[in-house]
């Protein structure tokens, strides 16, 4: 929680010392700000699917030394207790702003509904992919989403959230012109703890990795509701915590 607020305090100061000066000296204060919340599509509610990414971990770790020569080491992996989806990455820097992007979810839960079809949506995972890099040196690892039923109604869901946001001027102009991809991240470096050992590794082999796990069923699961959440800060569960949430049908 310790750095959860500290974020958020220094989103604020950053935004002060913008404030009243130009356009510009916003825009920069704004650029240079870490994202602070998010839109997420929580997975961590299905224990079967954090039981599978927990053993992953374990059999990946298993030889620890093998693996640490690799580039890998455990602060690498995602926490399976906040496995999600992440449809848009916000910058709130004050409580105004917070309220302001709860209400807007709130807002736009019936079209959310209608995007939908007022039907229950959900997602299949399967293998694994490279986000950045390759596969001999890589930078982030995830599984690839696929909506059961090939309907489009999760991306169009996913759409008209984003487009409220951006509406309500709550979103970075950069982060409104990207194309979204919704996927799982079970490993990003970005994660990566630094030590002595590891200062200089910025990838990792993940070679052993896609030989066993490349073409992994992670399993069917429905989507159930839509979170803004806040980064650094987590619920009882172990989830992100939890700032509004929608429902899905």
């Amino acid at each position: 929680m310790g750095r959860a607020k500290e974020n958020l305090r220094t989103l604020t100061v950053s935004w002060e010392m913008a404030e009243g000066s130009s356009v510009g000296n916003v825009s920069r204060a704004s650029e240079q700000a870490d994202y602070s919340h998010f839109i997420s599509l929580p997975l961590a509610v299905h224990p079967g699917l954090v039981e599978k990414l927990q053993n992953f971990q374990n059999s990946i770790l298993g030889n620890l030394d093998s693996s640490q020569d690799l580039g890998i080491d455990k602060s690498i992996f995602i926490n399976p207790k906040t496995f999600h989806l992440t449809v848009l990455m916000l910058k709130l820097w004050n409580e105004e702003r917070v309220a302001a992007a709860a209400e807007v979810l709130q807002k736009v839960s019936p079209k959310v509904m209608k995007a939908l079809k007022d039907r229950p949506i959900s997602i299949r995972l399967k293998g694994l992919d490279c986000m950045r890099g390759s596969v001999s040196e890589a930078c982030v690892l995830y599984t690839p989403v696929e909506e059961i039923g090939g309907e489009g109604r999760l991306m169009r869901a996913c759409q008209v959230i984003i487009d409220a946001y951006v509406k309500a001027g709550l979103v970075l102009q950069k982060d409104a012109c990207r194309k979204l991809k919704l996927h799982g991240t079970v490993m990003n470096v970005k994660f990566r703890k630094r030590t002595v050992r590891t200062r200089k590794i910025g990838s990792f082999d993940a070679h052993d990795i896609f030989e066993q796990y490349g073409s992994e069923e992670w399993g069917e699961y429905v989507i159930g509701e839509a979170h803004l959440s806040q980064r650094f800060k987590y619920d009882r569960s172990g989830y992100y915590h939890r700032c509004a949430s929608i429902p899905f049908p």
